[in-house]
Protein backbone atom coordinates (compact mmCIF):
# COMPACT_ATOMS: atom_id res chain seq x y z
CA UNK A 1 0.00 0.00 0.00
CA UNK A 2 1.00 3.58 -0.69
CA UNK A 3 -0.29 6.63 1.13
CA UNK A 4 -0.28 10.09 -0.42
CA UNK A 5 -0.93 13.37 1.38
CA UNK A 6 -1.08 16.63 -0.55
CA UNK A 7 -0.53 20.14 0.74
CA UNK A 8 0.07 23.61 -0.61
CA UNK A 9 -3.18 24.48 -2.33
CA UNK A 10 -4.92 27.79 -1.87
CA UNK A 11 -6.13 30.94 -3.54
CA UNK A 12 -3.73 32.85 -5.79
CA UNK A 13 -4.23 35.70 -8.21
CA UNK A 14 -3.83 35.15 -11.93
CA UNK A 15 -0.19 35.26 -12.90
CA UNK A 16 0.93 34.06 -9.49
CA UNK A 17 2.64 30.87 -8.36
CA UNK A 18 1.99 28.00 -6.00
CA UNK A 19 3.91 24.86 -5.09
CA UNK A 20 2.01 21.70 -4.27
CA UNK A 21 3.65 19.01 -2.19
CA UNK A 22 2.83 15.33 -1.86
CA UNK A 23 4.21 13.24 0.98
CA UNK A 24 4.60 9.58 0.07
CA UNK A 25 4.68 6.69 2.53
CA UNK A 26 4.19 2.95 2.54
CA UNK A 27 5.48 0.62 -0.17
CA UNK A 28 7.50 3.29 -1.92
CA UNK A 29 9.78 0.73 -3.57
CA UNK A 30 6.84 -0.50 -5.66
CA UNK A 31 6.14 2.86 -7.30
CA UNK A 32 6.90 3.13 -11.00
CA UNK A 33 5.45 6.56 -11.65
CA UNK A 34 4.05 9.50 -9.73
CA UNK A 35 2.27 12.61 -10.73
CA UNK A 36 -0.54 15.08 -10.42
CA UNK A 37 -4.04 15.07 -11.83
CA UNK A 38 -6.70 17.73 -11.48
CA UNK A 39 -10.46 17.91 -11.68
CA UNK A 40 -12.46 21.06 -12.20
CA UNK A 41 -16.19 21.20 -11.44
CA UNK A 42 -18.18 19.45 -14.13
CA UNK A 43 -15.08 18.18 -15.91
CA UNK A 44 -13.22 14.90 -16.08
CA UNK A 45 -10.06 14.35 -14.12
CA UNK A 46 -7.06 15.16 -16.31
CA UNK A 47 -3.34 14.59 -16.20
CA UNK A 48 -1.31 17.58 -15.14
CA UNK A 49 2.15 16.03 -14.95
CA UNK A 50 3.80 12.73 -14.20
CA UNK A 51 7.33 11.56 -13.59
CA UNK A 52 8.42 7.99 -14.10
CA UNK A 53 11.15 5.96 -12.48
CA UNK A 54 14.37 7.28 -13.96
CA UNK A 55 13.19 10.86 -13.97
CA UNK A 56 11.54 11.62 -17.30
CA UNK A 57 8.45 13.77 -17.05
CA UNK A 58 5.32 14.30 -19.11
CA UNK A 59 2.92 17.22 -18.95
CA UNK A 60 -0.63 17.94 -19.98
CA UNK A 61 -0.76 20.29 -22.92
CA UNK A 62 -2.38 23.17 -21.08
CA UNK A 63 0.31 23.37 -18.38
CA UNK A 64 3.46 22.66 -20.33
CA UNK A 65 6.05 25.42 -19.91
CA UNK A 66 4.23 26.75 -16.83
CA UNK A 67 4.30 23.82 -14.41
CA UNK A 68 7.25 21.69 -13.28
CA UNK A 69 7.08 18.33 -11.51
CA UNK A 70 9.92 17.09 -9.36
CA UNK A 71 10.56 14.23 -6.99
CA UNK A 72 12.80 14.19 -3.93
CA UNK A 73 13.61 10.52 -3.30
CA UNK A 74 15.45 11.25 -0.07
CA UNK A 75 12.46 13.03 1.46
CA UNK A 76 9.80 10.84 -0.22
CA UNK A 77 8.16 13.92 -1.67
CA UNK A 78 6.73 14.93 -5.03
CA UNK A 79 6.27 18.59 -5.93
CA UNK A 80 4.38 20.54 -8.52
CA UNK A 81 5.64 24.07 -9.10
CA UNK A 82 2.91 26.07 -10.79
CA UNK A 83 3.77 29.42 -12.37
CA UNK A 84 1.78 31.91 -14.43
CA UNK A 85 -1.45 30.54 -13.01
CA UNK A 86 -4.67 31.15 -14.90
CA UNK A 87 -8.32 31.00 -13.85
CA UNK A 88 -8.69 27.82 -15.90
CA UNK A 89 -6.16 26.15 -13.59
CA UNK A 90 -8.78 26.25 -10.83
CA UNK A 91 -9.40 22.65 -9.75
CA UNK A 92 -8.84 20.06 -7.07
CA UNK A 93 -5.34 18.69 -7.56
CA UNK A 94 -4.68 15.05 -6.72
CA UNK A 95 -1.39 13.35 -6.12
CA UNK A 96 -1.15 9.99 -7.90
CA UNK A 97 1.17 7.02 -7.73
CA UNK A 98 1.29 3.87 -9.83
CA UNK A 99 2.82 0.49 -9.15
CA UNK A 100 2.66 -2.63 -11.29
CA UNK A 101 -0.73 -3.55 -9.89
CA UNK A 102 -2.34 -0.51 -8.32
CA UNK A 103 -3.01 3.17 -8.68
CA UNK A 104 -3.11 5.32 -5.56
CA UNK A 105 -4.65 8.74 -4.98
CA UNK A 106 -4.34 11.43 -2.38
CA UNK A 107 -7.33 13.25 -0.92
CA UNK A 108 -6.84 16.31 -3.12
CA UNK A 109 -6.01 19.94 -2.51
CA UNK A 110 -7.98 22.90 -3.89
CA UNK A 111 -6.31 25.48 -6.10
CA UNK A 112 -8.37 28.56 -6.91
CA UNK A 113 -7.35 31.28 -9.36
CA UNK A 114 -10.05 33.96 -9.50
CA UNK A 115 -10.87 35.54 -12.84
Amino acid sequence: QVQLVESGGGLVQAGGSLRLSCAVSGSIFSINAMGWYRQAPGKQRELVAKIIRGGSANYGGSVKDRFTISRDYAKNMVYLQMNSLKPEDTAVYYCWAYSDTNAYWGQGTQVTVPS
